[in-house]
């Protein structure tokens, strides 16, 4: 088995691919547009794909590569999100003036950072600024990435858990090009666009509460081409096979313009 992550060996990607897959193959990707090619194409079998996180919010390009491709959600994964301040061996905290990352990381260390008097600079990846540093080999910056990173490249950590808030989780879509009929408690997720009239999305959620379908998500994104036109994202707990849910998506297919199953898999539980 082949899956697919963005970001450079070392991501917090490829640490939830081998949390949720185990010992798998990996094939990092430059982009999320890569990752999701990678699986159309046959090169891998599956993509595992973040699509939120809990600080920072939904990863919206992800949503609209979901609708792009014909593919499907398989599973899910919440990854626990542990910022790590590394540096080059030998190096103590005192010396670290600057450090390196992601902008979200950096972000999500904000406080830290400042508290310490070290200057924040973006760049392209977590485990990829860990990667720079290594072959920088300076002694005054320092990277913030994953225990994982740190290993594998060979690097000092300073200190583990920085970031401002514990309470960091990303959750991750595993990608592929078959469909999955879950078993025990599951998950669905669909797209669907609307006529832009008074109490339309208000109809289209009652075929859910109607049914004691429990929302998880929704979530809006321009629809490309009409202006100030929306497609939504929706989140539930139930299965496409259920009944229920086959009459609420019956139900709102009345109103949909357009309306799709992204996929209905296993409920992820930590």
């Amino acid at each position: 088995m082949k899956v697919a992550f963005q970001g450079e060996p070392g991501a917090y990607s490829e640490q939830a691919v081998f949390d949720y897959f185990g010992d798998v193959e990996t094939l990092p990707c430059e982009s999320f547009d890569v990752m999701f090619d990678s699986v159309a194409s046959g090169k891998c079998n599956v993509a595992l794909a973040p699509i939120e996180n809990s600080l920072a919010g939904s990863i919206h390009q992800n949503y609209d590569l979901l609708l792009r491709h014909d593919l499907h959600i398989a599973g899910e994964y919440l990854l626990r999100v542990r910022h790590c301040l590394i540096v080059n061996p030998g190096v103590v905290k005192e010396d670290v003036k600057k450090a390196i990352s992601h902008p979200q990381a950096l972000g999500q260390c904000a406080g830290y950072l400042r508290s310490h008097g070290i200057k924040a600079e973006q760049v392209y990846d977590t485990a990829g600024s860990v990667k720079m540093l290594k072959e920088l080999g300076a002694l005054d910056v320092a990277a913030i990435a994953s225990r994982r990173a740190a290993e594998l490249y060979g690097m000092q950590i300073l200190e583990e858990g920085i970031e401002d808030n514990p309470e960091n989780y990303t959750r991750f879509l595993a990608i592929q090009k078959e469909t999955v009929i879950p078993e025990g408690e599951a998950k669905t997720s669909i797209v669907f666009t609307l006529k832009n009239v008074p109490g339309s999305l208000f109809k289209a959620m009652s075929v859910f509460a109607l049914r004691d379908l429990d929302l998880t998500k929704i979530e809006s994104r321009p629809l490309q081409g009409k202006p100030w036109e929306y497609l939504f994202y929706i989140d539930f707990i139930g299965s496409a096979q259920d009944e229920t849910v086959k009459r609420a998506l019956d139900h709102l297919g009345e109103y949909a313009l357009m309306l799709r199953v992204l996929g209905s898999y296993p409920r992820f539980k930590g």
